[in-house]
């Protein structure tokens, strides 16, 4: 168990992006957008390795399942790319057309799923390979939706007959449920990975029926029942293939709790997703990029052990290479370094001298964080605006440095992010920013890689 493991964004298309490529995503032109419906086109650059493809290179099969979320393109009966949200953008589809950008460019051999928040967004459609299953022919009805403080969050968008919003997660399951079976049937000797991404427990909290009422904790405690349903559910099914004692299994999130959630839950039932930590999703206080990360790998991990080393979800791919024995080129992973020694408990000493956050909206909302200090270069939340959004007032906590350029936080003494120390402590801020500043110009919060600057 990581327990001080994040997201690279507080939103989820940069945090996606960054999880399969190991690069920050506001490095790159339109790091910071989140994509809705038909938007795109994807932000992974033709040419740029990815985790799939660096495992697949290795022999690996691959697989996506879930929530997509990096940028499609779609296009219309003329062939021209759409690349835009709304309703209209959706409605202009041609879905005989096939889509680009998508999973099956960027490294994986098979992908099931959604373009983008499976029931949020503009498009209400299963994708398999690279075309839409079965158009949508009509405009969603939320008439009929479950109506609960944790359920606004549909955008009117075009569903097709055969997406039922509330059995999505159960069939991304089934999908990934039939690959592996399929895959361990049919080249038993073959390695694979497969990236599972859930709908729960992003809003709106649509638990399927067989989980409503289970938890006690309202429809999104059930929510959460559902997804750990789901985990347990694949983790049979490692065992079912003979795959349990020789897989690795990573169950992490992209970002920090929803407000919606937070506050309801608080509200409603005691209980808070972010505790306890500042902010929650879209803020770059800890509560919107600080994740849960668990790690199983039956003879490798130690069984229960837990590790307080600083990471980052860019650090997969660094780390999946070294378990294969993969190559990384300078050009790629710039922000990932590898946990294989932490998880093995073989490793004390930090893995980063530093981890960059990216908040909502790409470089104009960056953080920095060094050991127990954390700079965020610039004020307020660099997400939810508190001073606005009448349910978080209530949250909203006094800026004791108002004047001064950025917040700083130790968080060994103020885990809670709550005394600015900005101004009582100069030297440290103006370290970090100009470590933030190197970070930037240089590409990269990684060192250069010996072996492949000795290749190059």
């Amino acid at each position: 168990r990581m327990t001080d493991a994040h997201s690279p964004c507080t939103v989820c298309t940069p945090t996606r992006y960054s999880l399969l490529t190991g690069q920050m995503a506001f490095r790159i032109p339109r790091g910071g957008r989140v994509f809705t419906g038909a938007g795109g086109p994807s932000l992974i650059a033709e040419g740029r390795l990815t985790l799939p493809q660096m495992l697949r290179d290795r022999g690996y099969a691959t697989a996506c399942v879930g929530k997509w979320h990096v940028g499609l393109t779609f296009r219309d009966a003329a062939g021209n790319p759409i690349n835009e949200d709304g309703l209209e953008a959706v409605k202009r589809i041609d879905f005989s057309r096939r889509i680009d950008g998508g999973p099956l460019d960027t490294g994986f051999d098979m992908f099931f799923g959604t373009a983008c928040c499976p029931t949020t967004d503009w498009l209400y459609a299963f994708i398999e390979g690279d075309r839409v299953v079965n158009a949508p022919t009509k405009q969603l009805d939320r008439s009929g939706l479950p109506k609960h403080p944790y359920a606004n969050d549909n955008r009117p968008g075009m569903v097709a007959d055969d997406f039922d919003l509330e059995h999505v997660d159960l069939t991304f399951l089934q999908r990934s449920q039939r690959w592996l079976r399929e895959h361990a049937a049919g080249s038993p000797k073959t390695p694979f990975f497969l990236y599972h991404s859930t709908q729960a427990v992003h809003l709106p909290s649509f638990p399927a029926p067989k989980f409503q009422g289970t938890s006690g904790k309202g429809p999104h405690g059930d929510f959460i029942a559902e997804f750990d349903w789901v985990v347990g559910e694949l983790l049979k099914t490692l065992r079912e293939i003979h795959a349990a004692d020789n897989t690795i299994v990573v169950v992490t999130s992209d970002n920090g709790p929803e407000v919606t959630s937070v506050v309801h839950m608080r509200e409603d039932h005691g209980h808070d997703p972010a505790r306890p930590w500042r902010g929650m999703k879209r803020d770059n206080w800890e509560g919107g990029h600080r994740v849960p990360m668990l790690v199983r790998w039956p003879g490798q991990v130690p069984a229960g052990s837990v590790s307080d080393q600083l990471c980052c979800l860019t650090d997969l791919m660094a780390t999946l290479a070294e378990v294969t024995g993969a190559s990384l080129p300078n050009e790629a992973a710039e922000d990932s370094a590898s946990l294989l020694g932490v998880w093995r408990g073989e490793q004390a000493e930090p893995v980063h001298d530093y981890v960059i956050h990216q908040g909502f909206g790409g470089d104009r909302f960056l953080a920095i964080r060094q050991g127990p200090w954390k700079l965020l270069a610039h004020q307020g939340s660099g997400g939810d605006a508190y001073d606005r959004h009448p349910r978080l007032k209530a949250y909203q906590l006094p800026n004791v440095a108002p004047q001064a350029a950025g917040q700083l936080y130790n968080l060994d003494t103020d885990p809670g992010e709550t005394h600015n120390l900005y101004e009582q402590e100069p030297e440290k801020a103006a370290e970090l920013e100009r470590l933030l500043r190197q970070s930037i110009e240089s590409g990269r919060s990684v060192p250069v890689r010996t072996a492949a600057a000795d290749a190059g």
